[in-house]
């Protein structure tokens, strides 16, 4: 039985064999006249395997896209490689594909702490770093490393839209943190404060975690004896699901505020008690999979149908599953606008050169657009609360800007 990595080796060899002779497009690297090489690293097993779903389901989107012919005419080659959320094998993992594989980009990798990793050595290298699967902040800085750029919204614009809410509607609310302490934890808690400005004195306990800790357990019951009644969760999913739970089997009531890279209900919701998550706020940018507004939705409906016939075991309560999909199709879109130019500086140019992109499940009002001078694709978000079904969107599109 061929592995992932074999499979995708032999369909390469198939796709090169038929590749052009003289004029072709071999000089480019990761890039033939029939094909483009692109990589990624996901966390398909440790404590953020969750997000491994992401991975799983790009694969399966450009077996899609492959399917119905390629973009301008070229078959995608993904290889995916499993660093298991550890920065070091993340470092292992890209200089393999972009000194071995040779791949034109490696895209969305995921996590703050392994993208940091790499973050100087695919700009000295001069490889695009592309729509990394992390809302850290300093992706988006074209100025120092513009072979980097994010995707989703930052942590700190995040952060700061629940800090405003809090402001406006409990003035009086005393606040406990729960936050991973590494660069992912240390930007949405910057974005927080940032956003409380001069009422910080509103926090009354922070408690961080490292990612290698068994259970987040003993926090929960720290954050409780705070007497805080507004709980900001800032957490992968593991220990998101561990931190709802724990707080509802203490007895804890606070007001919850949930990180987006933490919202699914399929991967942490559901695992954390449905009961228990009840209540919780969050903010979104895209279509949720359970939420019903959505379910006839023309975008939804084609995810449905392609869950269907590419990604049979795909998660289809999952943001997840969306989100891959989601961003795939942001990766496409470049690819297209590209066209015969995939040089990585032409990709690089053409990902900074979105305009008001309407992308699949992407809430309604939300848009990507990217710039030069702007690597921040998606800067609008809407707060959504948990029903204990689906979440309820309140409020209007949140802007960057206006957070």
């Amino acid at each position: 039985m061929l592995t992932r990595r074999t499979s995708l080796i032999a369909a390469a060899a198939t796709a090169l064999a038929f590749a052009a002779g003289p004029g072709s497009a071999e000089t480019v690297v990761g890039v033939t006249d029939t094909s483009i090489k692109i990589g990624n690293i996901m966390p398909y097993s440790g404590p953020a395997s969750a997000y491994g779903q992401i991975g799983g389901t790009i694969e399966k989107y450009f077996e899609m896209v492959n399917a119905n012919g390629g973009v301008n005419g070229r078959m995608i080659e993904f290889i995916t490689y499993d660093d298991a959320y550890s920065p070091p094998k993340t470092v292992e993992q890209a200089r393999k594909l972009v000194e071995s594989d040779e791949v034109a980009l490696i895209f969305q990798p995921l996590g703050t702490p392994p993208n940091s990793a790499i973050h100087k050595y695919m700009n000295a290298k001069k490889v695009p770093q592309l729509f990394v699967a992390t809302g850290a902040t300093k992706w988006g800085d074209p100025e120092n490393y513009p072979w980097t750029m994010g995707w989703q919204p930052n942590y700190q614009t995040e952060a700061k839209i629940y800090a405003r809410y809090i402001l406006d509607n409990m003035p009086n609310a005393k606040i406990g943190i729960l936050y991973q302490n590494d660069d992912y934890g240390k930007d949405y808690l910057k974005g927080f404060r940032d956003g409380l400005g001069d009422k910080t004195s509103m926090i009354v306990a922070e408690m961080p975690y490292e990612v290698a800790d068994p259970t987040v357990d003993s926090q929960i019951i720290s954050l409780k004896a705070s007497g805080a009644d507004v709980f900001f969760n800032i957490t992968t999913p593991k220990f998101a699901a561990q931190a709802i739970k724990k707080a509802h089997e203490i007895g804890w009531t606070p007001t919850q505020f949930l990180n987006n890279v933490s919202s699914s209900v399929g991967s942490v919701l559901t695992p954390a008690g449905l009961e228990a998550s009840t209540g919780i706020i969050t903010a979104g940018y895209q279509m949720d999979p359970t939420d019903p507004q959505f379910a006839d939705h023309p975008e939804m409906v084609a995810w449905r149908k392609f869950m269907d016939e590419f990604h049979k075991d795909g998660d289809k309560t999952s943001n997840f599953t969306a989100y891959g999909y989601a961003a795939a199709a942001t990766l496409e879109q470049v690819l297209k606008q590209a066209g015969d130019n995939l040089s990585r500086e032409n990709i690089m140019k053409e990902a900074a050169n979105l305009r008001q992109v309407r992308i699949p499940l992407l809430l309604p009002g939300v848009t990507i657009s990217t710039s030069p001078t702007d690597f921040y694709p998606i800067e609008s978000m809407r707060l959504q609360r948990f029903n204990g079904t689906t979440y309820e969107f309140f409020g209007d599109v949140i802007a960057a800007e206006s957070s």
